[in-house]
């Protein structure tokens, strides 16, 4: 089952997350919301053993999108100082 498998995001951290970069953010993003997709058709289909990963795969959504827009807010207020000076 592709929810049972061990992927190398399941242990990364917010701290970790910031280490990444932005293209290596979205492309986690997208992983994760093909996960998603997957998991929510073994739940119709009854194949889902634990329905706790689907929540666990949306936290780690949620994650991936704040600091990517962490990121975008970092780079939005670099540009207005330097616009200003």
């Amino acid at each position: 089952m592709l929810c049972e498998q061990n992927r190398w995001w399941d242990k990364l951290k917010a701290s970790e997350l910031r280490d990444l970069s932005k293209a290596e953010l979205e492309k986690k993003v997208s992983d994760l919301k093909n996960e998603l997709f997957s998991l929510r058709f073994q739940s119709v289909t009854g194949q889902l053993s634990n329905h706790m990963k689907i929540r666990e795969v949306k936290h780690e959504i949620a994650r991936a999108k704040t600091i990517l827009r962490e990121i975008e807010l970092n780079k939005i207020s670099e540009e207005g100082i330097k616009v200003r000076k």
